[in-house]
């Protein structure tokens, strides 16, 4: 299951509801043997299927109340998730929209601690890549640009290799090291040219900041993915 980074958390709660259809029986199979006997094992299934539906109710509603920009009710939902549900995938999909919530509101740091918690702490090495990338971001609207970077740095993706190079020509040029940053950007072009990297970098934007660059002009601004 490939989480893409610009995906609304919507759209990935809907990629991630699908994912446990079509492979719950996976997921479970080996545990389901160890328990002996079909209804041991129908019984264990049906467990973990209440779980994640419940699980992905609590998410539903969570963001239903961040869009109605109740907070309040949006973060004790969060809070119910993590407490009673923090063992399933939502668990750190709730974090990243925490993160998102708190970088929205300014509380930086905040954001920062919810990001790095998933980046350190999932199993899911896809959304891991998606906190790390956005932690970059936080930490360079931080201002701490070589943090950001080495935190980018430790990004082990080469499946989204362009998306990297991109943020960190932007990460470069924020810091001023314009020859580093024109040679990420022309990196990043280089990379997205292939078909396996289709559609993960606006190849043209790119291009636009590399014009800036030459120019003297500052970049324009990457598109935000927290």
């Amino acid at each position: 299951m490939m989480v893409d980074e610009y995906l609304d958390e919507r759209e990935q709660a809907e990629q991630l509801k699908q994912w446990f259809k079509e492979n719950w029986l996976w997921l479970v199979a080996g545990v389901g043997l160890g328990l002996g006997g079909l209804y041991g094992w129908q019984g264990w299934n049906a467990h973990l299927d209440r779980r994640s539906q419940e699980a992905g109710a609590l998410f539903s509603s969570m963001l239903d109340a961040f869009d109605r920009n109740d907070r309040a009710a949006g973060t004790d939902l969060a809070g119910r998730i993590s407490d009673e549900y923090g063992t399933t995938a939502y668990a750190d999909q709730t974090l990243l929209v925490l993160a998102r919530v708190h970088a929205e509101a300014g509380e930086l740091g905040e954001a920062a601690a919810r990001l790095r918690q998933v980046m350190e702490t999932s199993e899911d090495a896809e959304l891991a890549l998606v906190a790390r990338l956005r932690l970059a971001r936080v930490q360079s609207a931080q201002g701490e640009q070589d943090a950001a970077l080495a935190t980018l740095r430790g990004a082990q993706a080469p499946s989204v290799d362009p998306r990297i190079a991109e943020l960190e020509g932007d990460l470069l040029a924020a810091k001023g090291e314009v020859v580093a940053a024109r040679e990420a950007y022309e990196r990043a072009i280089a990379e997205a040219s292939g078909a396996a990297a289709a559609g993960l970098v606006d190849a043209d934007y790119v291009q636009l900041k590399l014009d800036a660059l030459a120019s003297g002009a500052a970049p324009p601004a990457a598109a935000s993915g927290s």
